[in-house]
């Protein structure tokens, strides 16, 4: 009788409807790979961002579009159906983004140097985060993240992280089209749609919500401002992967930099597979869990070589678990198959550009708000203390607190306090590990 309480209650408490091992007919997981692709904010960001603070061609920038897709779904294969089997859409990492534009603009090697430093702090990571039964260095991460303090902070930190991509790409600037009043309007389209179809849609209607509610905003957008399809027309039609495109070499410092930038991110990563695994009802042990960051840590060498980016789960393809509730890995599976075909077709990468921005970052902003709170229902879980006080509300302000240093006052640090300082889950996750360290009891696995 208390083993069938005790299975009622696991089940009462997984949010998927369709499970991480079951496989949806395969229009299902068509849609729900191409929602996912488009959910990714920060592939239609970053690559352009980057591409214009170094003043690349248009090719150049296309290339680096190209490649961020194919660096994301290769990882994502590897995450959903080879090594750590979970529902995990991997997209481009904001800290290494913000990384590379600074040891980019920073050192005489310009992008040669942030890529070739980049490049050997993700070969040292792949040492660290080699699967082992017996010793795991990852394991050593997994202790701490068994406490919800640990697991619910990194998920705030992450978000914080990358919220600068939601509501001020939603707002627009002075010099984008449809600023102000038509980005808001629409924008405000796509995210109430997306909510209408989240809570008051069926199984099967809700598992189109994301796609649903970015048509419903492009369409309303393109009614005020017509989209233009040159820049499909003009485009090759494929993009050939290149060794080290802008040059090659490695300096110390940077490696160091790189390698600050990747540590929270793997920690925050670890702290959505265990929210993810916890919602289908998975064991995620550290040697599984270090399986995840293996592939993390196989991608970044992949996107270092080629001129790509790091990754991170993405909160709003973490979202999207949650509002589809369809849980299942093969829909990630085609996600990754989608992303690859997508990276190598030009023209279809800027078809998918054609998506107004103040669309995609107002759906990603409902959706990142989601994960924020699930980790503060992470939180709700802990038995606080002053130690524990401590710990969180230090480590969130100086995340936090980070993004408000004055530019004079960041110019006159050397790189890699600047870097500690404007990436939250790096200073705040540190922040947190040391503390947690201190001051509060580890759990035992």
């Amino acid at each position: 009788m208390a083993a069938d309480l005790s299975m009622s209650a696991s089940a009462a408490d997984r949010v998927f409807e369709v499970g991480i091992n079951d496989r949806p007919p395969a229009g299902q997981l068509a849609i729900l790979g191409l929602q996912n692709v488009l959910g990714m904010t920060g592939m239609f960001v970053f690559p352009g961002l980057l591409g214009r603070s170094f003043a690349l061609r248009p090719d150049q920038i296309a290339y680096l579009y190209g490649m961020s897709f194919v660096v994301c779904g290769v990882i994502t294969i590897l995450q959903s159906v080879l090594l750590l089997r979970l529902p995990i859409i991997q997209g481009p990492y904001a800290g290494n983004f913000a990384a590379l534009v600074a040891a980019g603009h920073l050192r005489s090697g310009g992008l040669g140097a942030a890529y070739g430093s980049f490049f050997a702090a993700s070969l040292i990571w792949c040492v660290l985060t080699v699967p082992s039964r017996r010793f795991s260095f990852i394991g050593l991460f997994v202790r701490f993240l068994r406490a919800p303090i640990m697991s619910g902070m990194m998920v705030m930190l992450t978000i914080i992280q990358i919220s600068n991509v939601a509501l001020p790409n939603w707002l627009g600037s002075p010099a984008s089209p449809g600023f102000p009043l038509v980005n808001l309007l629409t924008g405000a389209v796509a995210a109430a749609v997306l909510m209408i179809v989240m809570v008051w849609g069926g199984p099967y209607v809700r598992r189109g919500a994301i796609l649903i509610g970015l048509a419903a905003g492009t369409l309303c957008y393109a009614l005020v401002r017509p989209i233009s399809f040159s820049l499909v027309v003009q485009s090759p039609w494929l993009v050939a992967p290149q060794w080290f495109p802008f040059g090659f070499s490695v300096h110390s410092d940077l490696v160091i930099v790189f390698l600050l930038a990747l540590t929270p991110a793997a920690m925050g990563s670890m702290a959505m597979y265990q929210m993810v695994a916890d919602w289908g009802g998975e064991k995620l042990p550290a040697e599984r869990m270090s399986q995840g960051l293996f592939a993390v840590a196989l991608g970044s060498v992949l996107a270092a070589i080629t001129g790509g980016f790091s990754t991170i789960v993405y909160p709003d393809n973490i979202g999207m678990l949650r509002a589809t509730r369809v849980g299942s890995r093969y829909a990630t599976l085609s996600a990754g198959v989608l992303l690859i075909a997508l990276g190598s077709l030009v023209k279809f990468d800027m078809l998918l550009v054609l998506v107004p921005q103040p669309v995609v970052s107002a759906a990603a902003t409902l959706l990142f708000g989601m994960v924020f709170m699930h980790g503060v229902q992470m939180l709700s879980k802990v038995d606080w203390d002053e130690r524990k006080f401590i710990a969180a509300g230090l480590s969130l302000l100086v995340g936090l607190g980070g993004l408000f240093v004055s530019p004079e006052t960041l110019q006159a640090m050397p790189l890699t306090v600047r870097l500690l300082l404007q990436q939250p889950l790096i200073s705040g996750g540190l922040t947190l590990v040391i503390l947690h360290s201190l001051l509060c009891s580890t759990p035992r696995e």
